[in-house]
């Protein structure tokens, strides 16, 4: 069985016990979040597409971690014109593990 679940703008395909990172979600460590914007379930051949959400689905996840990625370099460089600019950027992201698929 498995989901696909739009959370931060983003959308993953989840699976029971899978840990994976998203975008940063106000939660503390170990504490339980419920994912609401299901779009679609699979059970074995049985599908279920939303239109745009699957009415009473819900995704029940636990908190592991909060971090930051790797750093992205920026650098920007006009030729001939005696101009860099360098710069980076992190992105905070939360680990969750998903402990049920509700449908």
């Amino acid at each position: 069985m498995y989901a696909v679940v739009k959370t931060g703008g983003k959308q993953y395909k989840v699976v029971v016990g899978e840990k994976l990172k998203v975008e940063q979600i106000a939660a503390d460590i170990d504490s339980q979040i419920v994912l609401n914007e299901v779009l679609m379930v699979a059970n074995g051949d049985a599908v279920t597409i939303g239109t745009p959400v699957v009415a009473g689905a819900a995704i029940k996840a636990t908190v592991v971690s909060h971090g930051r990625g790797e750093k992205v370099r920026i650098f920007k460089m006009r030729r001939r014109k005696h101009y860099q600019k360098h710069g980076g950027h992190r992105q905070n992201y939360t680990e969750i593990r998903i402990d049920s698929i509700d449908a």
